[in-house]
């Protein structure tokens, strides 16, 4: 917590990792690695006593790479969760040399899993042509 009794940005951040790590791990079924951070977005403040909840979820494979979103949430005594946060994260699987391995299909079982693969493959290109620019 900081002087303001709020959990610190980098905590939570820390806290996201570990979620999407986990959740790359159970689909390659390999140890990962964290490539980048695509999108992490504060919306409101966790305080001393919030009841913090991660979520995570993978959104979109590539060949050797995993999209994961993880949500925060804060939630009260009542069970009723606010989102305070959204990151997508880009990891891959290594193989026991810890070079990029190919991982299992991802396959959209919902609608809604199928808007967030669209907007993954989007994510994608987007990140791929950043890389192109250096930027």
């Amino acid at each position: 917590m900081n002087g303001f009794k709020r959990l610190f940005g980098g905590k939570l951040m820390e806290w996201i990792d570990i979620v999407a790590a986990v959740v790359a791990r159970r689909h390659s079924n390999h140890n990962v690695t964290t490539v980048s951070v695509d999108r992490l977005h504060f919306q409101a403040s966790a305080h001393v006593n919030d009841t913090v909840i991660l979520v995570g979820r993978m959104t979109y494979v590539g060949k050797t790479s995993m999209e994961v979103r993880v949500d925060t949430f804060i939630e009260d005594l009542s069970g009723k969760r606010k989102r305070i946060n959204c990151a997508y994260l880009v990891l891959v699987a290594l193989d026991e040399n810890e070079k990029p391995i190919e991982v299992p299909r991802l396959l959209p079982q919902t609608e809604e899993e199928l808007q967030e693969w669209q907007a993954g493959k989007k994510r994608r290109a987007l990140r791929k042509q950043r890389d192109q620019e250096q930027f």
